[in-house]
């Protein structure tokens, strides 16, 4: 009987999941090149026409983004929340994703709320953002945004969100919340069969692939339960497949070969679904959870491509990306309705466009590393500081004496409670550490990435990858 990784206690994967940070920035630029090919600018249906699926289907980057959120959750925290619910360790890996997903999120929607309730009182005629359902302007509802439930009771995230393609940020905190209730059940099913589970992970993916090609689309209601649902939940099978699997030389090349083909097959499955129908193409959804498996454990090929300087830096920045892309076309397109050179068949009409699209990069660049970064490794120090004073307050309390001298008594005080520090438990402050880097991801997945581990102190693990 071959030994595991899984059976001897070992994770297969060391470091940073390069090659899966990378594919966060292909999803991510798939997702912003999907929404700009809906510019009113002329040649726009010929750059269409030329790429063809590859463009019209970047919706697809979205559910991506979900599986590869399931992968990368699954393999941070599965083992740090354990196989049974604990209210503590939940908690603390609800604010880590909220540390993750909140600071960049919330300066972005903030800025463009002001932009869209300056159109919703200056005159809109209707219309105060480019979405097919006009979003509501309340009060109540920029709350509901503001704590990333705006699509939970919406049927169609059409219109849930000011910041159009936040719906999926919202349907990825649900799964966030979600993940502490369904870790128990994984840690049960996980020694199962791989072909069972392997099985169980590609039937996830099969009523999104259904509605492609019964549908020619994703969008039926309450699909978006559907998409987050299954990508994320096959995300967390494919991981725990992977933590079953032996690395190896061979398995690495076996695995590479795979992810290769896995590419090839999906883009070739775009263009030959979109000839048999519109839409059809996106049954290709079904080989994304593939996809990351082979390129969690390659080292060749597209993964050594995605594994570069450059796309790891892309990835880690994607979540950004996906966040201030949709601001920046809104304002170009409210500006091409008022200004009609921007939509003249000029040259200068065209490069225009294209340093508006080239501008989401620095942009997210700009976010990520002024807001996003420092943003959250200010949220996940925080119950660290707030403990550190509580602490402080206590130990005060505990060497004084009812009479003002110092107390022989060195219990903690009624109503202290003791504070972690690292792998023991002290009544006195921890020692104070610097806060770990996490690489930054997420999505959608998004839109996708990790935060600081659960586990504290010096044991704590580093991030594999962002979500």
């Amino acid at each position: 009987m071959t030994t595991t990784a899984a059976d001897s206690g070992t994770r297969p994967l060391a470091g940073h999941l390069r090659a899966l940070t990378g594919l966060r920035v292909v999803a991510a630029v798939w997702v912003v090149v999907f929404h700009f090919h809906f510019t009113a600018l002329p040649g726009m249906a010929d750059v269409v026409k030329v790429a063809g699926p590859v463009v019209t289907t970047g919706a697809l980057g979205v559910d991506l983004f979900f599986v590869l959120s399931g992968f990368v959750i699954a393999y941070t925290y599965l083992d740090a929340l354990g196989p049974a619910v604990h209210v503590r360790a939940a908690a603390r890996f609800v604010w880590a994703r909220a540390a993750r997903l909140w600071p960049a999120y919330v300066v972005v929607f903030n800025l463009f709320g002001v932009w869209v309730l300056a159109r919703y009182l200056f005159g809109h005629d209707g219309v105060v953002a480019f979405q097919s359902v006009q979003p509501v302007v309340s009060v109540g509802e920029w709350v509901r945004q503001l704590f990333m439930v705006q699509l939970w009771d919406h049927s169609f995230f059409d219109g849930a969100s000011w910041v159009g393609s936040t719906w999926s940020i919202s349907a990825e905190w649900l799964a966030y919340l979600l993940f502490p209730l369904a870790a128990p059940m994984v840690h049960r099913i996980r020694r199962l069969p791989v072909p069972v589970l392997a099985v169980v992970a590609l039937a996830l993916m099969a009523p999104m692939a259904w509605a492609y090609l019964a549908l020619g689309s994703p969008y039926y209601p309450w699909s978006w339960v559907t998409r987050i649902l299954c990508g994320f939940g096959a995300g967390v099978l494919v991981c725990v497949i992977v933590r079953r699997i032996r690395v190896t030389p061979r398995a690495r090349r076996v695995a590479s070969h795979v992810a290769n083909g896995g590419v090839v097959a999906i883009v070739a499955g775009l263009w030959v679904g979109e000839r048999v129908a519109p839409g059809r193409g996106g049954v290709v959804i079904v080989l994304f959870p593939v996809l990351i498996g082979a390129l969690a454990l390659a080292d060749g090929g597209v993964a050594r491509l995605l594994s570069s300087r450059a796309f790891v830096a892309g990835g880690r920045a994607s979540y950004s990306l996906y966040l201030v892309h949709i601001p920046i076309f809104e304002v170009y397109w409210l500006a091409m309705a008022y200004v009609s050179a921007l939509w003249q068949p000029t040259v200068a009409a065209h490069l225009v466009g294209l340093a508006v699209l080239a501008l989401t990069g620095p942009t997210a660049w700009a976010l990520h590393r002024w807001v996003e970064e420092p943003g959250s490794r200010w949220m996940r120090a925080l119950p660290a500081r707030l403990a550190i004073r509580h602490n402080r307050a206590g130990r005060a309390t505990l060497h004084t004496s009812p009479g003002g001298g110092p107390s022989r008594d060195r219990r903690p005080p009624l109503g202290t409670h003791p504070v972690a520090a690292g792998p023991t438990v002290s009544y006195g402050p921890p020692r104070q550490r610097r806060p770990r880097h996490a690489a930054a991801l997420g999505v959608p997945s998004a839109l996708v990435t990790t935060g600081a581990p659960v586990a504290g102190g010096r044991h704590a693990r580093r991030p594999a990858t962002g979500v």
